[in-house]
């Protein structure tokens, strides 16, 4: 970013930095440190809200969203003084939840009066507006911007989930020991197979942000994706992605104004 900075003379847009707290991540702390040294202004923090990381990312004047999939969750990020909460909801990409994006946002904003981000099967603008008209603030997109020219996911990946529908997404905590959501071609082709998906593997994110460690692997040789992989048919420049988005998002937003007049 500060080469991008030289040679441009721009300013890079906000950017984030994905947090996992858990205790056994042994990366976090260090990790951290950076984020403080460059003063990243957004950082997303899952399983596990720590006030001390939020005290210390407000005192640069950063901000802290956080990743939920439950109401108790969700109490306790509002307690460590988050900024924001990441609602990841049914059907979403990496560590999801099972809850319908409609009863969570409801359950969450009846007690929480700060930023809300809805997450899971986002991927075009007409999704974006629903999730705008169900309460959200804003809406967080994953699965969608893999398929992109400058998404240095391998072309396999992004092949895969073209291919993909929503009933080829695998819940299962066999991976990391944190239910998520996985590419079943994927699952297969690592030996993880369907009678394996109920079982629950050892939670060890060191083991598991460690590419030396293990052959079979969320996120690296095991690939994630969230069921609004039914709605991706192509792999296109980001610009050109985000400018069919918002199109969307405007088109959707005159189509749902023109209710006003039957109703």
């Amino acid at each position: 970013l500060d080469e991008f900075e030289k040679e441009t003379g721009k300013k890079p847009a906000p950017f984030g930095v994905n947090l996992i707290v858990h205790n056994t991540n042994p990366r976090v702390r260090a990790d951290l440190k950076i984020c403080i040294k460059h003063k990243v202004p957004i950082v997303i923090t899952s399983l596990g809200a720590v006030s001390r990381l939020v005290d210390a990312v407000h005192s640069y004047g950063g901000l802290v969203f956080h990743d939920i999939v439950k109401k108790r969750h969700a109490e306790k990020a509002t307690e460590a003084g988050v900024d924001g909460l990441i609602l990841v909801a049914a059907g979403a990409g990496g560590h999801a939840g099972t809850i319908n994006p409609m009863a969570l946002i409801s359950e969450i904003k009846s007690f929480f009066n700060k930023t809300v981000i809805l997450s899971g099967c986002i991927s075009n603008g007409r999704d974006v507006a629903s999730a705008l008209q169900m309460g959200a603030d804003l809406a967080y997109m994953g699965t969608r911007f893999i398929n992109t020219k400058e998404s240095r996911a391998p072309e396999d990946y992004k092949q895969m989930i073209i291919d993909s529908s929503a009933t080829d997404i695998v819940y299962t905590a066999a991976v990391s020991g944190v239910p998520a959501s996985f590419l079943r071609p994927s699952l297969e082709s690592m030996g993880i197979t369907e009678e394996m998906w109920g079982r629950k593997a050892k939670m060890d994110f060191g083991k598991e942000l460690d590419a030396a460690q293990a052959e079979a692997k969320a996120w690296s040789t095991i690939w994630s994706a969230g069921q609004g992989v039914t709605s991706i048919s192509d792999d296109l420049p980001v610009q050109e992605l985000v400018d069919r988005i918002t199109n969307e998002f405007k088109e959707s937003i005159k189509e749902q104004s023109k209710l006003l007049d039957k109703y």
